[in-house]
């Protein structure tokens, strides 16, 4: 089985692929991120389903990379007898998904075997398939599934295979097409041009942003195109991951799904997005959330599916082995059912932040901030969950109230600066009333350092955002005595852990690897303290732990020196794309300002 690093990501928009190093696709949902996978073989064996296209001696790469600053990746093997290229994207169009790959001859002959395993259902479902000269079809329930090729294949072992000889020059294409079971085929793809559409989306894409030069130009644009390919573009929503169970410690059970629309994660995502420029993605997600949190205030959800669905029940799937032996594989997410109370303050906080970047406020749009703040201002003083999701008893945490207070202090500026209606002398009064509070309970003067919830003595990464929401300034002596306690009670090899599992009750078990997002708050929090040096160090340190095609997952693994949890994850890459950004600009920012942002500004090293 491959390691998490040895993934690329592949997408259209509407779903994504993760392409090995060996050349196989062992992860695919189709139609959408969130539909039963057609290829699981990244949770169990390849009899759960994928597709290997690659030299017929197998093996991994000798070199791979995305073309420029797009999705389309190029994989190329060097062998004794010569060299060959597989070129692999999903083509973006409103149609049925696709998936793309190209074998080029680069020099020689290569002997190159295809071999296509599709199993429905996570693996569960063996398709009714047929073979004819230029094609093959497979049928499964509501699922189809079209393989077009001008090389014949044949079933072997409940598989599609094909061997052929690639020469020199030669340009094979395959192209597997979905569509539901009881419609028409879709039109062919034409592999040729679909291809050169595809590099021009994404070249255009890219470039619509601010301009970035310097050192960190490439990190920063293939986060912003991993963050872009995360977004259910039918409906603007933003998937947290595309993939579920990935473990958080190899052989634990901290495996989820992520493959939903959190909408803490999704409204971070539209910071990166916002601050490098893109306001397209801002007012389609805005048009998402105002779509699916619309009704009762106090129904608000921390996710929701991509296409707004509020029921997510989480499942486990026995007949899947796990990734490496984890267990269980899970779909869906019971933690949809929390009470988070810190999501009313990241929601009103972007949408607060959209406003600031010029979209306008609709009064549909204002209502539900208004009606959403109204809630708040009663229920903030209740015990929840917290952002990590905690399955233990509700507690107090920190975070959750200062999240309060940003929700308090961003409506009552909309109405003091923005001149929106509503009351905002008295949401002023609460943001001072949640900031007293927070400072009588949530910091521990003892100890000099804000803690995980009132009355505790535990430390939370979470804390490292204080002076990025404006909380309170990076250099104040109780936000510098936080950053030296983190530092000192929750690394370790200098990267940032969420909190101690081993102490926390959090109704789980096992542990989990460092957060890479955590650490990236680090490197914010000690540059807005004025610690420019170390803060350069440790990001630059970050970028190295990202696999060779510049993705990251969730977490890291210190000792092992290797990615856990799912990917590519939204919450590694959007503070990768913050935190150059503010060491671009030489300041620090707080959450409801841009850094970088519009055509004309650029952000130069």
């Amino acid at each position: 089985m491959s390691r998490i690093e040895d993934y690329a990501l592949i997408g259209d928009l509407q779903t994504a692929a993760l392409v090995s190093t060996e050349g196989s696709i062992d992860w695919l949902c189709l139609p959408r991120f969130d539909s039963p996978a057609c290829f699981a073989a990244l949770l169990d064996t390849r009899d759960a389903g994928h597709w290997l296209l690659a030299p017929a001696g197998g093996g991994r790469c000798s070199r791979r990379a995305y073309v420029e600053e797009t999705l389309v990746l190029e994989t190329e093997w060097e062998s004794e007898s010569g060299t060959v290229r597989v070129i692999d994207f999903m083509p973006i169009r409103d149609e049925a998904p696709d998936v793309v790959r190209i074998v080029v001859g680069v020099s020689g002959v290569v002997q190159m075997r295809s071999e296509l395993r599709l199993r429905f259902d996570y693996g569960r479902v063996v398709p009714w398939v047929r073979h004819y000269p230029d094609r093959m079809q497979a049928v499964a329930g509501p699922d189809a599934i079209r393989l077009s090729s001008p090389v014949a294949s044949r079933g072997e072992d409940w598989a599609t295979v094909a061997d052929f000889a690639v020469h020199a020059g030669d340009r094979v294409p395959f192209v597997l097409t979905w569509s539901a079971s009881h419609e028409p085929d879709p039109r062919p793809v034409d592999a040729k041009k679909a291809l050169a559409d595809t590099v021009a989306f994404w070249t255009r894409w890219s470039g619509q942003g601010a301009r970035v030069d310097g050192p960190y130009r490439e990190p920063i644009k293939r986060s912003l195109l991993t963050l872009k390919a995360l977004t259910y573009q039918p409906t603007g929503a933003i998937v947290a991951a595309p993939t579920t169970s990935l473990p958080e410690q190899i052989g634990g059970s901290r495996n989820w799904d992520y493959r939903y629309c959190w909408l803490r994660d999704s409204t971070y995502t539209l910071q990166a997005l916002l601050a490098a420029g893109y306001l397209a993605e801002a007012k389609a997600w805005r048009e998402w959330l105002l779509r699916s949190v619309a009704g009762e205030p106090g129904t608000l959800q921390i996710m929701y599916s991509v296409d707004g669905t509020r029921r997510l029940p989480e499942a486990e799937l026995p007949w899947l082995a796990g990734y490496e032996g984890s267990v269980p594989v899970r779909t869906g997410n019971a933690a949809s059912g929390q009470l988070q109370l810190d999501v009313w303050g990241e929601t009103l906080d972007g949408l607060n932040l959209a406003r600031e970047a010029g979209l306008g406020s609709t009064g549909d749009a204002w209502d539900i901030q208004v009606a959403l703040m109204n809630h708040l201002e009663g229920h903030w003083q209740e015990p929840d969950n917290g952002l990590w999701e905690m399955r233990g008893d509700r507690r107090h945490f920190t975070h959750s109230k200062v999240m309060a207070w940003v929700a308090a202090d961003r409506m009552s500026r909309a109405v003091a600066v923005h001149h929106l209606k509503g009351p905002g002398q008295r949401w002023a009064r609460l943001r001072d009333e949640i900031h007293a509070d927070v400072l009588a309970n949530g910091y521990d003067a003892e100890s000099n350092t804000f803690t995980q919830s009132y009355g505790s003595k535990a430390l939370d990464a979470s804390l490292l955002m204080i002076p990025r929401l404006g909380f309170l300034p990076g250099t104040d002596p109780r936000v510098k005595g936080t950053i030296a306690a983190i530092q000192n009670g929750l690394t370790e090899d200098g990267l940032v852990r969420r909190y101690q599992t081993a102490d926390a009750d959090d109704g789980l078990t096992g542990g989990e690897g460092v957060f890479l997002a955590c650490s990236f708050w680090l490197v914010d929090a000690l540059h807005s303290a004025g610690e420019r040096r170390q803060a350069t160090a440790l990001f630059e340190r970050l970028l190295t732990l990202r696999n060779d095609v510049g993705l990251l997952s969730e977490e890291w693994d210190p000792a092992a020196k290797r990615q856990l949890g799912n990917t590519p994850q939204a919450f590694s890459h959007f503070p990768l794309v913050s935190s150059a950004l503010q060491l671009h600009a030489g300041r620090a920012h707080r959450s409801d300002q841009l850094l970088g942002s519009g055509s004309t500004r650029g952000v130069s090293g």
